[in-house]
């Protein structure tokens, strides 16, 4: 069973609650994807049942269409945040690691063509491999100009850097507070860069962020 950890693997104590989520928030995967740029941020929610430990190997859904990686920027709130201001949300953070949003991409495209939910393409049972969190206070670089990358069988799918955000880590965290209440052990996915594509049975992956790797690999 999946529960937080930082980055050399002693387990944090917060609780494992939600995963609150932003879609198009890299203006090269809008594009990528054939979006148009959202007027505000789009916010979806994976339950904690969604997340597994990014190191294990990764066993996905079978038969129900491509599974695409997102690469993405990930938050650990350590208190609770509701209609938060900037200095609350800064004050919330407690660590910084790094997600794979997994999306069921054909069954997105179907919702989406209905005007649905996308829970069920983004919300599956494992759908959100998470890394170990570096402690915000120990962060030695700019969350806000961190680069993210994504390697599978060597080959670079994925690169970006924070900096390309439409919506900052700190206003993005502010949103969602006016809507959902943040509490500890919750995490927020701050959006994916280009280069989103299929995981294939067999794949190996390695997760670049802020000059440190994971690596893993698919069932």
């Amino acid at each position: 069973m999946y529960q937080h950890h930082d980055w050399q693997g002693c387990l944090l104590d917060y609780p494992v609650n939600k995963v609150v989520c932003v879609g198009s928030n890299y203006a090269k995967h809008i594009k990528e994807m054939g979006s148009a740029t959202p007027q505000e941020p789009v916010l979806f929610i994976k339950p904690e049942t969604a997340l597994c430990d990014l190191k294990q190997p990764l066993a996905l859904p079978q038969g129900l269409g491509e599974i695409h990686h997102e690469v993405e920027l990930a938050v650990l709130i350590g208190t609770t945040l509701r209609q938060a201001t900037t200095e609350q949300v800064i004050q919330g953070i407690v660590g910084y690691g790094v997600a794979l949003d997994l999306t069921l991409r054909q069954v997105q495209a179907e919702l989406k063509k209905t005007g649905r939910p996308w829970e069920k393409a983004k919300g599956f049972d494992n759908a959100c491999p998470m890394s170990g969190f570096i402690p915000a206070k120990d962060f030695a670089n700019n969350p806000q100009n961190t680069v993210l990358g994504l390697k599978i069988n060597g080959e670079w799918r994925q690169q970006g850097n924070t900096e390309d955000m439409i919506t900052p880590i700190i206003p993005l965290i502010a949103y969602m507070s006016k809507y959902f209440t943040l509490r500890p052990g919750d995490v927020v996915l701050t959006g994916t860069p280009e280069g989103v594509g299929p995981l294939n049975s067999g794949d190996n992956l390695e997760v670049v962020f802020d000059g440190k790797s994971v690596s893993t690999r698919v069932l």
